[in-house]
């Protein structure tokens, strides 16, 4: 039987090593990590989604997004041929965007973020990651990968202007139900983790190493 090939998206700003603690059975799958690159000029989401799309070079691959990972993975899918799309802590249409999003959307809110701020990592780790973090910043320093304005402006108007209307059907979407960035009563038709926050690809490493097989494996949702 040939491995299954799983490639993972962190999320804004963040390094594939934030996945460092999931393990997947060798003798099954595959791993690859992807990491953000930094954006072109002015360019789309649907732009850099193909861009990184071509670093899939597997066929039939599971595609795994973790927050603004999961947005770009649902956008990845337009250009390969896929076996599964899973996304954590992330949203599926932009109706599943909390109210405060939706207003910054509609006020160009986003616009007047003072991100050259979040180029201080203590700052865009309790932006990234949520306040949660807050007497943790040093130990997770290591997961930061881009943190430069342009980056950050780039991709704060991905999340907020985000137009997909109607979800995918076909994409997992695993949602912890303390999620502070994307609140659970928002998000519809998902598998819930009981106590799980917006970091719980970091803090609830387990769950996930004991239940993401068979999640890839299962041909339903």
């Amino acid at each position: 039987m040939n491995s299954i090939p799983v490639y993972f998206m962190p999320g804004m700003a963040a390094s594939s090593s934030i996945f460092e603690r999931i393990e997947l059975p060798s003798a099954t799958f595959e791993v690859f990590l992807l990491d953000w690159v930094q954006p072109e000029k002015k360019e789309t989401l649907a732009s850099y989604a193909k861009r990184m799309a071509e670093k899939v070079v597997r066929e039939n691959a599971v595609l795994i997004g973790v927050s603004f990972g999961g947005i770009l993975v649902q956008e990845m899918a337009s250009y390969l041929n896929l076996r599964k799309i899973i996304i954590i802590s992330s949203v599926k249409s932009k109706q599943e965007l909390p109210l405060r999003m939706k207003w910054a959307k509609a006020t160009k809110a986003y616009k007047l973020l003072p991100t050259r701020m979040f180029e201080n990592s203590e700052k865009i780790l309790q932006y990234t990651f949520g306040t949660v973090l807050k007497q943790k910043v040093k130990l997770y320093e290591k997961y930061l990968h881009l943190q430069n304005k342009d980056y950050l402006d780039w991709a704060i108007e991905q999340v907020i202007c985000w137009n997909r209307q109607n979800p995918d059907p076909n994409v997992v979407h695993i949602h912890g139900d303390l999620d502070e960035v994307f609140p659970a009563k928002n998000i519809h038709s998902y598998i819930p983790v009981k106590g799980g926050t917006h970091i719980m690809i970091l803090m609830r490493f387990r769950w996930f190493n004991q239940h993401l097989p068979n999640i890839i494996l299962n041909s339903g949702n």
